[in-house]
């Protein structure tokens, strides 16, 4: 399996768990939690302004 890391925090996620997100324009997001999910796509935040974000890095 393919290892995948979270769009917004980075961290690795496992096979089976967290959601992937697919914009018109073809990008593909990977994310871990709904936290993550919500932080970047409907509060549009940039993760490296984000503290707890900072230390999946």
């Amino acid at each position: 399996m393919e290892e995948r890391k979270c769009s917004f925090c980075n961290r690795k996620i496992e096979a089976g768990t967290g959601k992937i997100y697919a914009k018109k324009d073809g990008t593909v997001y990977y994310f871990c939690s709904s936290k993550c999910e919500k932080n970047m796509i409907e509060l549009g935040r940039v993760p490296r302004r984000v503290e707890w974000a900072i230390k999946g890095w």
